[in-house]
């Protein structure tokens, strides 16, 4: 089953580490955030991945094109006769990645669509290049088999970015509770889509996944709900990029399910 990861959005709230490379180019313990998330599908056996690349997608290519020999010790042999052997054998052996040029504008939806041709067979997934997750992907598939509705959607509880006060009528605070749980379940921004899904997307540029595509899903009582009530977490600011970098540094990523 393939792997779409939406890897073309700017990154504009992350101008720090996004000026010159894109958003899942950014290094958390000195590998991609791109490259966490690939590990977490390929622990539940999903390898075959399909990239939707735009904003700096050269940066991306330049790094699969240059995986082994970064990530390998090798010889090579100079002159005409130009051979690399390579020594070691790294844990990503197995991985199939098709880079795709999506537009450097286009929306979620439209990049989506626009990898359609590369998208063999009767189901596939699709998710960030910016969000890691303990989900449990082999049960997120199970639950879409399951259920026969077009589209798969994981949500999850999301916690307000404010410590939320009560008082009483003199003013006086009776409770505080630091952060707590919203009412209402928020994407996690992991799906399971039927192939039909693709006829409810445009390849106009402002066609995004999340707006009319899935509305239209819901309307037509196409689209359910995998409640994931472990850890997620997107990086979508320079804090929240440093909060991973400090539960990977400490040994803490719930998101390493790997070995």
């Amino acid at each position: 089953m393939k792997v779409v990861i939406l890897c073309g959005g700017m990154g504009t709230r992350l101008r720090e580490e996004t000026e010159f490379k894109p958003k899942p180019m950014v290094e958390i313990g000195g590998r991609p955030i791109l490259w966490h998330i690939m590990k977490i599908y390929a622990y539940h056996g999903y390898r075959d991945f399909v990239l939707c690349l735009g904003y700096r997608g050269e940066a991306i290519k330049e790094y699969f094109l240059n995986y082994e020999a970064m990530n390998n010790d090798f010889t090579i042999s100079l002159g005409r006769r130009h051979l690399i052997e390579y020594h070691d054998a790294h844990a990503e052996q197995d991985f199939r990645v098709t880079l795709a040029d999506t537009g450097q504008t286009a929306m979620t939806g439209a990049r989506v669509k626009r990898v359609e041709r590369y998208l063999e067979g009767d189901t596939f997934m699709v998710t960030y290049g910016d969000g890691v997750s303990n989900i449990d992907v082999s049960q997120l598939v199970a639950f879409h088999r399951s259920h026969g509705k077009l589209a798969t959607i994981s949500t999850m509880w999301p916690a307000s970015r404010f410590g939320i006060v009560e008082t009483d009528a003199t003013g006086t605070v009776t409770s505080f509770v630091e952060k707590p749980k919203m009412q209402g379940r928020a994407s996690a921004g992991f799906f399971v889509f039927d192939r039909r899904v693709l006829g409810y997307l445009s390849d106009d540029e402002d066609c995004v996944l999340e707006r009319e595509p899935l509305e239209h899903l819901a309307r037509d009582g196409q689209l359910v709900s995998y409640p994931h009530d472990g850890f997620f977490f997107a990086m979508d600011t320079y804090r929240e990029y440093q909060r991973l970098s400090e539960l990977w540094a400490t040994g803490e990523a719930p998101w390493k399910v790997w070995p």
